[in-house]
């Protein structure tokens, strides 16, 4: 079993109810596909199988997560994979302890399944592109504002459309007019200057 000392490392400093659930993971993982590679991706332990990612494991504060790179390929014939939005729970939801763990057959067939899938070289299909988000209307106020400094006006326009969002969403999130006037002027002296609405907060 050709093991990483950097997913040894992960699993020590792991939670104490972390390290046994992550320990037995590693161990059907090797079992399932004696040719899987470790390695260290994202700051989590992945394991890859024939050049192409196969499965994950991880460690939280309160909780364990596992899953395939693949997972939507998958047959799931025991219902177990969740494969929409997950936050963190990975494929087959919150691992608190190895109770939470599918039995051992059942995950060494799905981690059998997935590792086929990468011997035949099957791809995950190309996600589908979001259409753009349309531009927001123009707040008047913000606009006559704008109209006013020419430094301001040219600056936003300069904007990609992500920027002037977030401006305009900001002024109209606004709940009292004096509040909407504020950020109005806060928000003229800023796009004069050249700064995006969360420019505190982006890297220097």
């Amino acid at each position: 079993m050709a093991t990483d000392r950097r997913i040894d490392a992960y699993i020590n400093k792991s939670a104490e109810f972390a390290r046994p659930i992550l320990t037995h993971i590693r161990k059907l993982v090797h079992k399932a596909c004696p040719g899987v590679e470790e390695t260290i991706k994202w700051g989590f332990p992945h394991f890859d199988y024939k050049g192409a990612m196969c499965c994950s494991m991880a460690g939280f504060k309160e909780h364990c997560s596992f899953g395939f790179w693949k997972a939507s390929l998958l047959k799931d014939k025991e219902r177990i994979l969740s494969t929409g939005e997950r936050d963190g729970m990975g494929h087959i939801g919150k691992i608190t302890s190895l109770k939470d763990l599918p039995p051992d057959k059942v995950m060494l067939a799905y981690i059998k399944e997935a590792a086929i899938l990468n011997e035949e070289g099957v791809k995950l299909p190309p996600r589908e592109k979001k259409p753009p988000r349309q531009e927001l209307p123009m707040p008047p106020a913000l606009g006559a504002a704008l109209k006013k400094n020419k430094k301001a006006q040219a600056a936003f326009d300069g904007f990609p459309p992500s920027h002037r969002r977030e401006y305009i969403e900001w002024i109209t999130e606004a709940k009292t007019e004096e509040t909407r006037q504020k950020r109005i002027d806060q928000a003229i002296e800023w796009v004069a200057e050249g700064k995006s609405r969360n420019w505190k907060y982006q890297r220097k």
